[in-house]
């Protein structure tokens, strides 16, 4: 297991090749940092004292050589230990991440994501480079060292002897400040790691600190982390300094005695000029390998401190194998047997209570009951996430703690009432459960890939087709970009605008050069047009002086200004004291990072006409005006005068830039495909004006269909499967996310199927065709064991359990337990049945 290797492991394992590499690349090296020196010796001894051109020349030639050499193998070194110490560095997190991700969910519920990310990204870093390292700087410097001490002694023995004197007791002092180093160090990362667990935790929970005004509370815990650590620091810092400091004296008490001592013996004739030339640059260039070795040593403490408290930390055992030991994964028919199952958490807190419960492959059971009652904790124990602690739990015939992961993986699936969507494309998160199926079976062909047509089958499914095909309705061409896609696109606007133009005028805007469009932007409203110059591009047209000149001119800017302002003002009142979350700026033409900065220019302009506002406000102001749709931000209406201001000056636009700047935009044709906009938008030739979702159904239901006329429908959805979901899913709704979850589970084919509230941020109809997904699709093919939370949705289910304080107290189909009268009766109708 990764976290019993000590860092020689690492060593021991990293590249032999390169390792014996940068060995002979040290022998060439030493010699050739020791060459120079004598050369120097020979040039003051020999070509200057005999006043001899060529033996200069020939001496200086080989100096310059001999330095050229050094430097170049120094920096190839480099290279070799970065490459060595990378290479640890990625086979480190490598395992260390399996590892981590293995180990059990308890492990999780007590360590913050703060810690994982600080261990793998931040502390490993150090043993990496540590690794890289260990070869070569303490071969390498060790023989410098003696190469340079052996020079020595051929130069001057007693001299030598005294120079290096000092070394011997910088050995002795040096490592023992560098003790309270480490022990300061053991604290300042222990320090730092809880730093992070409560920056992380805060985060977290950021909506429960605001909820309660809680931040002096925060404020003061985090302050005490901070004092803390402060203290630790400041004390490391010291005796990290005090080991250079020392390192340093000694360094520079060598000069003295040589100066003392090697002038002396120089004025007495015992000790030619070159020779003490020589010697003075050998003890000089002693410095450096002693300097590297002492930064060696300083980055091995710091290392072994590092990499020992992360293994430290994560040295726990994985709770189950992951893959099965000489076999491929089991293939079961879906039977599950629980007999006197039992979990008991901190002791003797008991979430399960001996339930027993026999179900046959192919049966759909419901399991209902109260909160608490252990409905969810049965089905993570059923799934694997959880271990129970007694009595017995079998998947057909196997006990589901001696199978590994890949044994559940294979042949369940598990939707959970919050699903977890990856960053990534739809298509990614569709294939992620069969691809961790197929990586657990090497025998897997590519042939085995779900295909398209299964694919859209299950989009289909579980209703989310409609949802893929309008992200690839929402995708920007490029200019250029698949020109016979822009014709078919033409072909179908045309279509659209003839089959369904009147009917769908009452929810879409078409643009219109003679009208003024509610669901467009101001800016929008002007230009009438894609811009192909940048300098007409939303963000940059506030502050464009062609454009601002032509507002100047047409009488639109201060107008325009004082909407910003208005604009500005009331969306500061409103949404002034709202957290910094899109989801209450997404009707107003403010952005959330920008509100501070708009608050402090309302503060400037308070009771300023538009001409007096200075500048930089002005411009600000004028890019919440363009940016304002007032058939969407409802927050101030739009004043008639300057509709009708708008409309006059969107003409004056056109013939001023087709006159000045012909090129700069293409104006909206309905014969032209308008590149700034998304496909959706190109076949409206408009804009949607209603959130009702049948208007919007019946427009996609007709679109669909020209899509499928023109071959293009099969195009769309491979557009909409690269839609980028975004972190965590957190572009999608939640209706969206648990359908996909869904779609796939079910794209691998589970023998059993655990839907844990799977359905609960689904609106009924969309509940009912998953529900019919099921009942047409698996029934009989697949076990599935539903914790169901809305009662209407498990009438027909073959059984229903029902639990209570951790135990099933009943237990049969749905007419029978009400019939009985008992706790499912109590949960439908919110009352016991009379007793006649």
């Amino acid at each position: 297991m990764i976290t019993r290797r000590s860092l020689l492991w690492w060593i021991r394992s990293s590249n032999l090749k390169l390792q014996l590499l940068l060995l002979l690349i040290i022998l060439i090296t030493v010699g050739a940092r020791v060459l120079p020196l004598e050369m120097q010796k020979r040039i003051v001894n020999e070509a200057i004292r005999l006043r001899q051109i060529d033996l200069l020349l020939l001496y200086c030639a080989a100096y310059i050589t001999a330095v050229l050499t050094a430097t170049g193998l120094k920096f190839l070194m480099n290279l070799l230990q970065t490459r060595i110490g990378q290479e640890a560095l990625a086979s480190m997190r490598k395992e260390l991440y399996l590892h981590i991700i293995t180990l059990p969910l308890e492990f999780f519920q007590k360590s913050s994501p703060g810690m994982v990310v600080s261990s793998l990204v931040t502390e490993l870093a150090t043993a990496g480079d540590f690794v890289g390292q260990a070869i070569a700087v303490p071969i390498g410097n060790l023989l410098t060292l003696v190469a340079f001490a052996v020079y020595m002694f051929y130069l001057n023995p007693l001299l030598a002897i005294l120079s290096i004197s000092t070394y011997p007791i910088a050995l002795l002092l040096i490592p023992i400040v560098q003790k309270k180093s480490n022990d300061a160090n053991k604290a300042r990362v222990d320090g730092t790691r809880t730093m992070s667990n409560m920056i992380d935790e805060t985060v977290s929970g950021i909506h429960e600190i605001h909820a309660n005004a809680s931040y002096r509370v925060e404020e003061r815990k985090f302050g005490d982390i901070v004092d803390h650590l402060f203290k630790i620091r400041v004390i490391w810092i010291a005796y990290k300094g005090a080991a250079k400091v020392l390192n340093n004296f000694f360094q520079n008490l060598g000069p003295f005695i040589l100066f003392l001592v090697g002038g002396y013996l120089a004025i007495n004739g015992r000790f030619d000029l070159g020779a003490l030339v020589a010697f003075m640059s050998a003890y000089e260039k002693l410095y450096d390998p002693w300097k590297e070795l002492m930064d060696f040593y300083q980055l091995y403490q710091d290392a072994h401190v590092g990499y020992t408290r992360i293994m430290e930390y994560f040295d726990a055992e994985p709770g189950y194998g992951i893959e099965p030991d000489g076999r491929a994964p089991f293939n079961l028919h879906g039977a599950v047997n629980a007999s006197r199952l039992s979990l008991a958490v901190d002791g003797d807190i008991e979430l399960l209570k001996s339930i027993s419960l026999d179900v046959k492959p192919g049966e759909r059971i419901a399991l209902v009951g109260y909160s608490g009652s252990g409905k969810s904790t049965l089905t993570r124990c059923i799934s694997q996430l959880y271990g129970y602690t007694s009595g017995s739990l079998k998947l057909d015939e196997h006990e589901v703690s001696q199978l590994s992961k890949m044994d559940i993986a294979a042949n369940l699936g598990i939707v959970s009432q919050n699903p977890f969507i990856f960053h990534g494309t739809i298509r990614e998160n569709l294939l992620y459960s069969w691809e961790a199926v197929r990586a657990g079976r090497p025998d897997s062909t590519p042939e085995e890939v779900p295909s398209y047509e299964r694919i859209i089958e299950m989009l289909r499914g579980v209703g989310l087709f409609g949802d893929v095909v309008r992200f690839g309705l929402n995708r920007v061409l490029r200019p250029g970009e698949q020109e016979f896609f822009v014709k078919k696109i033409m072909r179908i606007r045309i279509m659209f605008q003839e089959h369904f133009g009147e009917v769908s005028r009452g929810y879409s805007e078409y643009f219109d050069q003679d009208k003024f469009l509610k669901f467009s932007t101001v800016a929008a409203n002007i230009l009438m047009g894609s811009p192909n110059d940048p300098e007409f591009s939303m963000d940059r047209l506030a502050v464009s002086p062609f454009f601002n000149h032509f507002l100047a001119e047409a009488g639109l800017r201060n107008p325009l200004i004082e909407l910003g302002k208005d604009l500005v003002v009331s969306l500061i009142e409103v949404l002034g004291k709202m957290p910094p979350n899109e989801a209450f700026f997404r009707d107003s033409p403010l952005l959330p990072e920008r509100l501070e900065e708009y608050g402090e220019v309302c503060t400037r302009i308070d009771e300023m006409q538009p001409k007096e506002i200075g500048r930089q406000d002005a411009l600000k102001l004028l890019d919440v005006a363009l940016r304002y749709i007032p058939g969407k931000h409802g927050i101030i209406g739009m004043p008639s005068m300057l509709e009708e201001l708008i409309l006059k000056g969107r003409k004056s636009f056109r013939k001023k830039i087709m006159a000045e700047r012909p090129g700069a935009i293409s104006f909206y044709n309905i014969l032209e495909y308008i590149h700034s906009l998304p496909l959706l938008d190109n076949i409206l030739y408009g804009k949607l004006t209603t959130e009702r979702p049948r208007a919007r159904e019946r427009i996609s239901d007709s679109i669909v269909q020209f899509l499928e006329e023109e071959n293009l429908l099969g195009r769309i959805v491979e557009i909409g499967l690269r839609f980028d979901v975004g972190s965590k899913g957190e572009r999608l709704s939640g209706g969206q996310k648990q359908k996909l979850a869904i779609a796939r589970v079910l794209l691998k084919s589970p023998r059993i199927l655990i839907l844990d509230e799977a359905t609960s941020a689904l609106d009924n109809a969309s509940q009912q065709q998953i529900q019919d997904l099921l009942e047409s699709r698996w029934k009989g093919k697949c076990t599935i064991i539903s914790v169901a939370h809305r009662l209407d949705t498990v009438r027909e289910f073959d059984r229903i359990a029902v639990m209570r304080a951790g135990k099933i107290v009943e237990i049969g189909t749905y007419d029978e337990l009400i019939g009985y009268g008992g706790i499912l009766y109590e949960l439908v109708h919110g009352t016991k049945p009379r007793v006649h």
